[in-house]
């Protein structure tokens, strides 16, 4: 599988990763799913404190037991539960990152994190902090790189103007463009890569899901999507399926260097990695499948 260098990293990822956000609890469905698609080329590896609480680092972790040379595991922090209180509570604090860290570490059964990200952030945090803070956890050598996850402009922004950060994890797809113009081109140029989340739109762009068509997406009805989805026939080919077509679209911008889709089954997996085997869409190509979709643009963050 073709390999992108992650921003000024030295870190060289899969352009198809793998978000372990949906492989769900059972350690007998998860652990081989990954296995698989690091055999299928994967190395690139997605997950975060917070998902499962805390299982699925645990089972990314189990799973690769022997194989750790073989990834790159980014995972998040930011979010924090506390004792008897629902909900997660924001906390991009020095003092909360330096201690979630090591409780990553231990369920993730390494002794570094190749990238760490902030699972969100706002334009009111202390900045200035948060960085100081992985900039310590960089030096201490217990994560390699960080990286932000956010779609609000104005804190991609700041950190890439005030930080190391070498990627901003970013929702994209043929359904959600808001980044393709406000945030992606700054990013390119800055040598900070974008690692896209949900290329197949929820669902909504996957093969033979209609049912997820109606619940909508974004501001698209259920009646706009299904129009989308028979547009997009036209694209679909023996060699390239509706999904495999939207993870595509995903990766030719520039400033993306890999995908992230998830799976919860070995059917979905294989699709998403057979992606990697179909050939890069044509500027033409590009250029009608823009047509189709809205360049929709954000409306808060800005």
């Amino acid at each position: 599988m073709k390999k992108n260098r992650l921003g000024s990293s030295d870190l060289m990822v899969s352009e198809i990763g793998l978000g372990c956000m949906s492989l769900g609890i059972d350690e007998k469905v998860a652990i081989p799913l990954i296995h698989e698609a690091i055999d299928q080329g994967v190395n690139f590896l997605d997950t975060a404190d917070i998902y499962d609480d805390g299982r699925n680092e645990e089972l990314v972790g189990k799973a690769l037991k022997g194989r750790r040379q073989d990834v790159i595991i980014a995972t998040k922090v930011g979010n924090r539960r506390l004792t008897g209180q629902e909900g997660l509570r924001w906390d991009p604090s020095k003092q909360h990152i330096k201690e979630a860290v090591k409780d990553s570490l231990r369920r993730l059964q390494t002794d570094y994190i190749d990238l760490y990200q902030l699972h969100g952030g706002t334009i009111e945090d202390h900045i200035e902090e948060t960085i100081e803070a992985f900039e310590e956890l960089k030096q201490a050598g217990f994560i390699r790189y960080y990286g932000i996850s956010s779609i609000r402009p104005n804190v991609i922004r700041e950190y890439t103007q005030h930080s190391s950060i070498v990627s901003v994890m970013n929702q994209y797809s043929l359904l959600d463009r808001r980044g393709e113009e406000e945030v992606f081109p700054s990013l390119h140029e800055h040598g900070v890569s974008v690692i896209a989340r949900g290329p197949v739109a929820g669902g909504a762009l996957a093969d033979g899901r209609d049912d997820k068509a109606l619940k909508g997406y974004l501001e698209y009805t259920p009646e706009q999507i299904k129009e989308i989805r028979a547009r997009l026939s036209a694209f679909v080919t023996k060699e390239r399926s509706m999904s495999q077509l939207a993870i595509r679209y995903a990766l030719s911008h520039p400033a993306v260097a890999t995908v992230i889709p998830g799976a919860s089954s070995r059917e979905q997996l294989l699709s998403n990695m057979g992606a990697a085997m179909t050939e890069p869409l044509t500027d033409k190509e590009l250029d009608k499948l823009r047509r189709l979709t809205r360049a929709n643009q954000y409306t808060q963050h800005l």
